[in-house]
């Protein structure tokens, strides 16, 4: 099980320090953004310069490139919004295997029109599911045209808020180029420690056939969220979950501040050891 981080953790737009800073760090892989290249996280267009300065950069500090972030609000209630989400995913598709990734990671959104991490009443109804649905059915066509696989995350925010609405999603699109990004942290706000085992195990076994990475960050005793090892997050029961099922993907941390990268990948190391 590699280790790795999002490569935004490290300040700058130049991938060659960011990437010389994740490896110094104690991380073998970083999830890209391409604001990590000076562009905007979803842009309009990345130059073929672009994409192969992020490979070298990878490439020289013996850093691989386990996904690109393409995420965006697929469940917008804008068609053009939506669109316009597409086209830009289609940009970082087009130019993910020059940097050296076969997998982009995404979220199915939310009803909130201001803010794609933010939950909405709406998000639950069969409206919310068709639109995010059809989204989804034109991102797996794109990425199957590229020869990627997408990733997306089961979150209490989004319309896939749980694990048996990722399973429902995975079944409906039916296609191999739709996987899942798990992160445990993502699956509860609050829980007494027996629930939060059950919530956990059964989502990796729900998923564990589609599972093609695992997020590593943290829940506080309030439901906030906070640096992997930090809260109250079994790790131990979480990977040992995860290796039961066969898992052998990366396990990404994010959601910390790039002092404590150091001590984060340490964690990790010695949970997955």
């Amino acid at each position: 099980m590699r280790l790795g981080i999002f490569a935004k953790t490290f300040a700058g737009t130049d991938p060659s320090p960011i990437f010389a800073e994740v490896k110094a760090a104690g991380f073998a892989t970083a999830q890209y953004n391409m604001a990590c290249s000076g562009l905007p996280s979803m842009p309009d267009e990345i130059a073929p310069d672009v994409a192969m300065a992020v490979a070298r950069a990878a490439e020289a500090s013996a850093v691989s490139l386990c996904a690109v972030s393409g995420t965006y609000n697929m469940a917008h209630p804008d068609p053009a919004h939506r669109a316009d989400g597409l086209h830009r995913l289609e940009t970082i598709a087009a130019a993910c295997r020059v940097m050296g990734s076969g997998l982009i990671t995404l979220c199915t959104g939310t009803r909130d029109p201001d803010d794609q991490w933010r939950g909405h009443p709406d998000n639950a109804t069969p409206e919310a599911w068709r639109d995010m649905r059809a989204e989804m059915e034109k991102a797996v066509g794109i990425a199957e045209r590229f020869g990627l696989r997408l990733g997306i995350e089961p979150e209490l925010a989004n319309i896939v808020s749980d694990a048996a609405k990722a399973r429902r999603l995975l079944d409906e699109i039916g296609s191999s180029a739709l996987a899942i990004v798990l992160d445990p942290a993502n699956l509860f706000e609050r829980a007494e420690i027996f629930e939060q085992h059950r919530i956990v195990a059964e989502a990796i076994d729900l998923l564990a056939d589609r599972t093609i990475m695992a997020h590593a960050k943290d829940r506080t005793a309030s439901g906030g969220f906070t640096t992997a090892g930090q809260g109250v997050l079994d790790y131990p029961h979480y990977i040992a979950r995860l290796r039961a099922t066969g898992f052998d993907g990366d396990l990404v941390a994010h959601g910390l501040a790039a002092h404590e990268a150091a001590a984060v990948a340490a964690f990790l190391g010695g949970v997955v050891r």
